[in-house]
Formats: C-alpha cells, sequence, structure tokens
C-alpha cells in the first residue's frame, strides 16, 4: 500500500508544471445508441484542451505535461491531492486530467491493474452503498441501465488486485461539476468527454497508481 511519505517523495518529481460494481442486466446499447449518447455528451466543437461548458477551474482541463524519467508508459497515476489523473506516454510526457475522489474515509489508495474496460457501462451500488445511503441508492439496488445518467458515466475502467475485483473504477460522471473535489462514493470521476479520450489510449493490463488523498484539496476547483 502507499503512504503519505511516500506519496510526498515521489508525486512532485513525477510531473511537471462511487463504489459500483457491473449488473449483469439483459440490455446492452446498440453501437447507434452508444453513438447518439456520446454526441450527446459532448460540447459542439470539442476541444480537450479549451472546451469547458461544465465551468471547471482552467487547471483541470487535460493537459500534456512532463513525466519523470522511467515511469512505464501507459500506467495511470492519480494525484489525490490536487485531484489530477497523468496517464503516461511514450517519449517522457503525460497527459493530465482533472478528476474528483471519494469522499473522506471512501477513497481507496494503492496499486491495482486495469483488468476491464466498458464502454458505456451498467452500474449497481454495491451492499455497503445501499446500506450507508439508502435514499439514494436503494432504488439502483437491481441495477441502472447504460446512458448519459448512469453513475459510471460513458467509460469506466475497471480497478482489480490480482483476479478479485475491487469494485473501485475510474469512470466517466453525469455529475462533471463535482470535478476537483471529493465526492464519489469510492471511485475517481472524470468529465464524460475526457474519459472517452482516456478511454481509447489505455490498455487492459496496465497498472493504476492511486496516491493518498490529505484534507480536501486545493479549493479551486471550478471558475468564479
Amino acid at each position: 500500500m502507499l503512504t503519505r511519505r511516500h506519496f510526498i517523495a515521489t508525486t512532485a518529481a513525477m510531473f511537471s508544471a462511487p463504489l459500483a460494481g457491473p449488473a449483469f442486466a439483459n440490455t446492452w446499447p446498440t453501437g447507434a445508441e452508444k453513438a447518439a449518447w456520446d454526441a450527446q455528451v459532448t460540447p459542439p466543437g470539442y476541444n480537450p484542451t479549451t472546451s469547458n461548458p461544465w465551468g471547471l477551474h482552467p487547471r483541470l482541463l487535460p493537459q500534456r505535461v512532463e513525466a519523470r524519467p522511467g515511469l512505464l508508459p501507459g500506467d495511470i497515476h492519480v494525484d489525490a491531492v490536487a485531484r489530477y489523473l497523468y496517464h503516461i506516454e511514450e517519449g517522457g510526457t503525460a497527459m493530465r486530467y482533472g478528476v474528483a475522489i471519494g469522499r473522506d474515509g471512501l477513497y481507496e489508495p494503492g496499486i491495482y491493474t486495469i483488468k476491464r474496460k466498458v464502454e458505456w457501462p451498467h452500474w449497481t451500488p454495491t451492499a455497503t452503498m445501499i446500506e450507508r445511503s439508502p435514499d439514494t441508492y436503494a432504488q439502483f439496488a437491481d441495477g441502472q441501465e447504460p446512458g448519459p445518467g448512469n453513475a459510471l458515466g460513458s467509460r469506466a475502467l475497471y480497478l482489480y488486485i490480482g483476479d478479485r475485483d475491487t469494485y473501485l473504477r475510474i469512470h466517466g460522471t453525469p455529475q462533471p461539476w463535482s470535478i476537483g473535489s471529493r465526492a464519489s462514493s469510492g471511485c475517481v470521476r472524470m468529465v464524460m468527454p475526457h474519459i472517452n479520450d482516456l478511454y481509447e489510449q489505455v490498455n487492459t493490463g496496465v497498472t493504476a497508481h492511486l496516491y493518498p488523498a490529505e484534507g480536501d484539496g486545493p479549493m479551486t476547483a471550478h471558475t468564479t
């Protein structure tokens, strides 16, 4: 398990400049439905580095930054303090995205393997989530169908330890205003067009490093 000491020693040098399980529903979206939903959640004239109908602070928009030499291309690193996700690229760079992380006590730092990825996934809250917040989650006990209102949004990367599904995800969210905050039930959230871009670049089998969080982090999640 990664420690706060490890985070302090490594994260600054690396880069310059809800808990959910799959629902086994009977319906899956067609290619035409997925394309229509992608168009629905993508701003007109979308440019990942400048489009911002969500009112995010500019620092949370995707940027290409320099990565520390020696990091493995393809891997993901989540800086839970600054609310950044880095996807390491060939050639010493990384794409940086703004994210939301789990609320206090629910975020789980560690080293995981991405063993599954799904476009427009189903979602079912865990029994623990339903017990903790029945007014919010009980209505979805039998699962939530894919679509723009689904809690996992348009794409999901599934985090495993060995062959065990942790029920942690890196996923899109229908609540883009939460990016930059601690809002989820444990997962790492992204704006849907951003996770769509990331999804295309991530291969199964790569490692996701989730570093520890501390306090509420920077209070610069949104523009004024």
